[in-house]
């Protein structure tokens, strides 16, 4: 059973960084991305960005391309999600997410990812 724990998020100024962290447990193979998403109250949960799991690729989304960064660290089985610049509208609770084997990799699409972990509360204000 795959398991996935988020942390690092928090209040932070306009203008400010944070960096989240996603652990992940109970993988059987390599063929993985892990995805951020994040949502915002009264609004639909939207694609941040996504990372194939040994870290060859990835993919963000125009909002926040050259502010984020996804990476991964596979000796601690773990995805971060560095947030630089943050402004008013990145306030979201963000989630990250295993893909299924059987989607493309680096889906933007909430249907392909099965694992979902609890999510962690990104408040940017000043």
């Amino acid at each position: 059973q795959v398991h996935l724990v988020e942390s690092g998020g928090g209040l932070v100024q306009p203008g400010g960084s944070l960096r989240l962290s996603c652990e992940a447990s109970g993988f059987t193979s390599d063929y993985y991305s892990i995805g951020w998403f994040r949502q915002a109250p009264g609004k639909e949960r939207e694609f941040v960005a996504a990372i194939t799991w040994r870290g060859t690729r990835t993919a963000y989304a125009d909002s926040v391309k050259g502010r984020f960064t996804i990476s991964s660290d596979n000796a601690k089985n773990t995805v971060y999600l560095q947030m630089n610049s943050l402004k008013p509208e990145d306030t979201a609770s963000y989630y990250c997410a295993v893909d299924r084997p059987t989607s493309a990799p680096l889906s933007t699409q909430m249907g392909d990812y099965d694992y979902w972990g609890q999510g962690t509360q990104v408040t940017v204000s000043s």
